[in-house]
């Protein structure tokens, strides 16, 4: 069997991310940019701002993590022809990318999943062909049972983040948003877990606009990027943590991503479940667009007030809309029916 390392402190370059748009561009969705007059009119700035969400919801499998997937599988099938599994371990959007994108190559693909995630998430995985191996919901588990499944597999192992090759991936959205936008973006701000998505686009938009502004948001209850950022070196969940309705940014930094970030980020901007269920609210009834609470991060983020009140045109990450509907209601209730977006 094989497992899949990539050289360690390497980054992608702008070149291989254009490339990497090169190879998954005919199996992804040029996601839309939408607007909203409502939302501009709120947050610090006086007279509003120019908002620009990018809504991956729309993206196949309904969240960017194919674009990172997708590329990882083509250039390791164009170096060995002979793969014929993929490994990786999974509570959620990853899963889904790597189950997808196996059945785009005709490969067979393992997730191991922890067994309490939520069926909705087994479903869309066993619903794109793959194999589910459970295991306890703690990351020692996961990299056991990928372990045990690779020894009886075979195959090869993507991370979901911490990869260079998932990276530039997911740096294929800053192209597209910078194209789709006429380069006119003063800022962006991108949601934060392991930081594939982040250190990505962060990449991107840099070497389209040098002089953009790169801001992150991280829910308060998983606030280790922030932390990170004020150390300097990769800090994991303190005591109680990770806890907040954002499930899809409970991870935390990699080797790979946190250097990269380290070089683009302006600022970090936390927010608590209350104003990420205000967020959720608002779009849903504003913009008529279903996001899970993940993607909502960067809205409620955007319109606080530790958002820098001069930048004008931002464009704003909605990494995904794969929320379980039967937990909707509970997330919006969170922040009450009359919810507005409260300042941290």
């Amino acid at each position: 069997f094989s497992v899949f390392l990539t050289t360690p402190m390497t980054r992608p370059t702008f070149a291989d991310i254009r490339a990497a748009l090169s190879r998954i561009e005919p199996h992804i969705h040029r996601t839309p940019v939408l607007t909203c007059q409502t939302l501009n009119r709120l947050g610090a700035r006086p007279g509003g701002r120019e908002l620009y969400f990018k809504c991956e919801m729309f993206q196949r499998m309904g969240a960017f993590k194919i674009r990172g997937a997708l590329n990882s599988l083509s250039v390791l099938l164009s170096k060995d022809p002979t793969i014929k599994s993929v490994v990786t371990h999974s509570s959620g959007n990853h899963a889904q990318a790597i189950a997808l994108a196996c059945q785009i190559k005709g490969l067979t693909a393992h997730v191991v999943m922890p067994r309490n995630a939520p069926q909705v998430k087994k479903d869309a995985v066993l619903g794109y062909g793959a194999t589910i191996h459970e295991c306890e919901p703690v990351l020692a588990a996961r990299e056991e049972t990928c372990k045990k499944v690779l020894e009886s597999h075979g195959g090869v192992f993507v991370h979901g983040y911490n990869n260079e090759l998932v990276i530039a991936g997911q740096g294929t959205l800053g192209i597209e948003l910078m194209e789709q936008t006429n380069n006119e973006l003063d800022a962006v701000i991108i949601p934060v877990g392991g930081g594939g998505l982040s250190s990505g686009v962060s990449l991107s938009m840099k070497a389209l606009k040098p002089e953009i502004r790169v801001f992150l948001a991280e829910p308060r209850g998983a606030d280790d990027t922030q932390r990170s950022f004020a150390e300097g070196r990769i800090l994991q969940h303190s005591e109680g943590k990770p806890s907040t309705i954002a499930d899809g940014l409970l991870t935390t930094l990699g080797d790979k991503t946190f250097p990269i970030l380290q070089s683009t980020v302006e600022k970090v901007i936390c927010v608590d479940d209350t104003q990420i269920s205000a967020a959720m609210r608002l779009v849903m009834e504003r913009m008529k667009v279903v996001l899970e609470p993940s993607a909502a991060v960067t809205v409620a983020a955007v319109l606080s007030n530790d958002f820098p009140v001069d930048p004008e045109k931002v464009g704003v990450v909605l990494c995904g809309g794969n929320v379980d509907l039967d937990r909707l209601v509970h997330y919006l209730d969170i922040s009450g029916p009359a919810a507005q977006i409260p300042a941290p």
